[in-house]
């Protein structure tokens, strides 16, 4: 059994989701450090200029754990974030295939970061049709120490490989894992190419930037299975 682990990011890009569908098992690593203004509250989306973030605003304190972030409600940033979606992608073949399930969740009050996240992850898991099991981090007794925390996940699931980002051989102790027999994976993700609005492509958006332009054959294209023709409707003039 294959598993992987990673922070809760906000509106996720391709190679996240990319490295949930390739495991059997992906846990949401929600026990660690926040870090302001990386993935965990922002993405990007692509607009007519380009492409512009969406963050969500969070009271964060030193050290604070992602778990326990609360977010700023004192500005209206669901508003913001679902016009931002409206304005850019209602042009979008399957934008209206999607759009009800944003317009719910931009209409309630979210008090943590990590519940935001986490449905809209799900919601993103089930929209691409990946059948990957999530797991929460915080609901498993681990260690502190942070290879000895992926090796704790790894032994909870019985796993016996893990898959890491390419660049995971930097920040872990590939020893310790070589000690409990557990076998490191790496994740190469390459980008596809498939009909944006807006002309020119660009890549790294956030997900919905995929579903929404190509929805049913979002996986087919995220696997590399998918040519550019797999978009098959035709966008109105822009």
């Amino acid at each position: 059994m294959l598993i992987t682990i990673h922070q809760p990011q906000y509106l996720p890009w391709l190679g996240y989701i990319d490295k949930i569908d390739k495991a059997d098992v992906f846990v949401i690593l929600d026990n660690v450090q926040f870090k302001k203004n990386e993935w965990q509250n922002r993405n990007m989306v692509k607009t007519s200029l380009g492409w512009q973030w969406v963050t969500v605003p969070v009271l964060n304190k030193y050290l604070e754990k992602i778990v326990e972030v609360r977010i700023r409600n004192d500005t209206n940033w669901r508003r913001k974030h679902l016009q931002a979606l409206i304005t850019n992608y209602s042009n979008s073949p399957y934008f209206h295939k999607h759009i009800d399930f944003f317009e719910e969740i931009y209409s309630k009050r979210w008090e943590t970061l990590v519940t935001l996240n986490l449905t809209i992850i799900k919601y993103l898991i089930q929209a691409f049709g990946i059948k990957t099991k999530l797991i929460i981090a915080s609901d498993l007794l681990l260690r502190d120490e942070p290879t000895e925390r992926l090796i704790d996940i790894c032994k909870t699931q019985n796993s016996k490989r893990y898959l890491s980002g390419k660049d995971g051989a930097k920040y872990m102790d590939l020893q310790k894992f070589k000690a409990e027999g557990i076998e490191i994976v790496y994740q190469y993700f390459k980008h596809p190419v498939y009909n944006q609005l807006y002309g020119e492509f660009i890549p790294n958006m956030s997900a919905v930037d995929l579903l929404f332009n190509c929805g049913d054959n979002a996986l087919e294209i995220l696997r590399g299975k998918g040519k550019i023709s797999s978009c098959k409707k035709l966008y109105p003039k822009e």
